[in-house]
């Protein structure tokens, strides 16, 4: 298997520096090995969301850059331990299976889920190589009411990483969305285990559109952005830089509580002042976004009154 990965990143790493069309002929010959083995490699490729161009008597050409990892380089700076792999079924689910193992600040990334998810039980699109999945680890001693309103600081984090790197037209979306130009980019789920008032572990994943292949854009069904056309240096420096900033955040959360991130995430909160719509179940109510509070609960002004909102089950919606 470890073998039939190496064939593949070859062969886009072979895609993306040709200029143009490169030859099944060509590419067999430098990889040394059969046209047919190349063929059979371009078809995996394509099963996973590689959109590459075949064209008769031309050979084959990528539709759009695929950003891979530099696993030796993300290996090496990340602090504490990082699991990195071409395809798995779920990075949370890796997390989540191996919690006992694992320490506050450990990571598992991967190219391609072939069950990713999001909020809700969502399936969450995951191209091979298109995108940045990753879930990290952390464990809350005093419990789950310890982490009320991680989502909203793993926002915050990743708003502050891809600002470093250059990206603007960020915008926060509560409770676990990042959006650029109004449309969203990124998502966040966690998840936990252990007791209410004992040691609790979370599992954070995040997703973030890097490339998004027209073929996978066809499957989102809400406006979606990526980082395409954003200047920044690399997916691997991007793990890098937003491990290190989410870490930081994480010591601070964890002694301190969301005060310290109130402001970080006013600054950018997509709804600020602007009439919103929650729904829960079959009931919902209007109102002016008024920004979160110290538990992580939306503030919802409604008929002169703030009311904060706080719940799995609450959906977020601009009026209509």
């Amino acid at each position: 298997m470890a073998e039939q990965w190496q064939r593949r990143r070859q062969i886009l790493k072979a895609l993306t520096e040709h200029q143009g069309f490169i030859s099944g002929e060509e590419l067999a010959n430098q990889l040394d090995v059969s046209r047919m083995t190349i063929s059979n490699h371009i078809d995996a490729l394509e099963t996973l969301g590689v959109e590459i161009f075949s064209v008769k008597g031309k050979g084959y050409k990528l539709q759009k850059a695929v950003p891979l990892m530099d696993e030796k380089q993300l290996l090496e700076a990340i602090q504490g331990r990082c699991f990195y792999f071409d395809e798995i079924d779920s990075t949370n689910s890796f997390m989540m299976k191996h919690a006992s193992e694992l320490k506050s600040g450990d990571i598992c990334i991967a190219e391609h889920q072939t069950a990713g998810r999001g909020r809700r039980g969502r399936n969450w699109v995951s191209p091979y190589g298109s995108h940045f999945y990753g879930s990290v680890f952390w464990n809350f001693p005093q419990g789950m009411a310890q982490a009320m309103g991680l989502s909203l600081v793993v926002g915050c984090s990743l708003v502050t990483a891809l600002e470093a790197l250059g990206v603007s037209g960020l915008a926060v979306k509560w409770p676990n969305d990042v959006y650029l130009n109004g449309k969203k980019l990124a998502g966040i789920l966690v998840e936990m285990s252990g007791q209410a008032d004992g040691e609790c572990q979370i599992v954070i994943g995040i997703g973030v559109n890097f490339v998004m292949p027209s073929s996978s854009a066809e499957q989102i069904d809400q406006p979606w952005s990526d980082l395409v056309d954003m200047d920044i240096p690399s997916k691997t420096e991007f793990a890098i830089a937003f491990h290190q900033q989410l870490v930081a955040d994480l010591k601070v959360f964890e002694t301190q509580g969301l005060n310290p991130f109130l402001s970080r995430w006013q600054q950018t909160d997509l709804y600020k002042d602007q009439v919103i719509r929650l729904e829960m179940g079959e009931n919902h109510v209007e109102g002016v976004c008024r920004g979160i509070d110290e538990q992580g609960g939306i503030l919802l002004e409604h008929d002169g009154e703030v009311k904060s909102f706080v719940g799995g089950e609450i959906s977020l919606r601009p009026h209509s």
